[in-house]
């Protein structure tokens, strides 16, 4: 058997923002019935990743987990924010600014919302899925992982996509 359950989340354009899934993943396990099995986390989103970390309780002022803070931190260490179209990405080029304005209405109103180079870049590196073991109905997360979807790109709000998808017996 295979379900899907595919969650929405609304995301804002002044930091990258977190999402604790972890609750909806084990709703979704527990809903589809599945004792044995895989499930699969998964964002369509080429600027968002899902990943594993553990859950640590402390929270900065503005609600993001310490771990959350010092893995953004150290990503954009790597890959700072594309300020300008000069800023030293080669993204995006004029084939890809064409492909923009003739694809999303948006971008064609504000071509600086091409400006996600480093939210792509932090996508690649972090990834897009995680795959879970199912072992009598329990996700193989242990008792300290969690679950996070995150979106990189910081140049408007959207309204984002989980794809969870449970396959088993």
């Amino acid at each position: 058997m295979i379900q899907h359950t595919v969650l929405t989340l609304e995301t804002s354009d002044r930091k990258a923002d977190f999402f604790n899934i972890r609750e909806d993943v084990l709703q979704a396990v527990a809903k589809s019935g599945i004792k044995n099995g895989l499930v699969n986390v998964q964002t369509p989103h080429t600027t968002c990743s899902v990943f594993f970390e553990e859950m640590v309780h402390d929270y900065d002022f503005t609600g993001d987990e310490f771990l959350q803070v010092d893995l953004n931190h150290g990503l954009t260490k790597l890959f700072p924010k594309q300020e300008s179209e000069n800023f030293g990405y080669r993204y995006p080029g004029p084939l890809h600014q064409k492909f923009g304005v003739d694809n999303d209405g948006d971008v064609k109103e504000d071509l600086s919302y091409l400006l996600n180079a480093d939210a792509h870049l932090k996508s690649t590196l972090i990834g897009a899925s995680e795959t879970f073991a199912v072992i009598d109905g329990e996700v193989q997360t242990g008792k300290w992982g969690y679950i996070y979807f995150v979106d990189w790109d910081t140049c408007r709000a959207r309204t984002r996509k989980c794809i969870i998808t449970v396959m088993g017996e």
